[in-house]
């Protein structure tokens, strides 16, 4: 987390690593350690469901989201980088609205998006998501470190040796 000091005032600025958009609780321990905008760098194919994963992120912190992706010239990669504003809801439309509010092509270049601050922190005053109504004593399992079928990989990376895999898993590895 870092406080950056823009032209608009201070902004509350957290960063996730690409990987880290795969999982919502990156995203929602940044809003919670008090980030108004997440960064992302990214180095993947951005495809819809990625797309989504940033716009969920936006959309369920009530943060905005920004990601840097490298243009298709790199491989595996194909540009669309993009901004979503976080904001959902506004008090003069009826219904929702799409948070994105930069969407980039293929190629490289700088891109510009023009982020409301004041109008996302009026929103996270008012609105349902973000931190507002929590209930955290109910998310006891999110933190239970077991591992259960069918999402046993052999390959889990967190160092573990043969034993730890069968202690967290409850099954021996192959």
């Amino acid at each position: 987390m870092a406080a950056l000091d823009t032209a608009c005032g201070t902004v509350q600025v957290g960063a996730m690593i690409c990987y880290d958009r795969e999982f919502p609780e990156s995203a929602r321990i940044l809003m919670l350690k008090g980030a108004e905008l997440i960064l992302v760098p990214n180095a993947c194919p951005m495809e819809i469901n990625r797309l989504s994963q940033l716009r969920a992120r936006a959309f369920e912190n009530m943060t905005a989201v920004a990601t840097c992706n490298y243009p298709q010239t790199v491989p595996d990669c194909n540009g669309g980088s993009s901004v979503f504003d976080g904001v959902a809801y506004l008090p003069q439309s009826e219904g929702s609205r799409d948070t994105c509010i930069l969407k980039a092509g293929a190629d490289e270049g700088i891109f510009v998006a023009e982020l409301d601050l004041s109008r996302l922190r009026r929103y996270r005053e008012t609105e349902v998501h973000g931190n507002a109504y929590r209930r955290p004593k109910q998310y006891g399992i999110l933190t239970d470190t077991k591992i259960a079928e069918p999402f046993i990989r052999s390959d889990y990376r967190e160092g573990l040796s043969r034993a730890k895999i069968q202690e967290v898993t409850g099954r021996k590895s192959t």
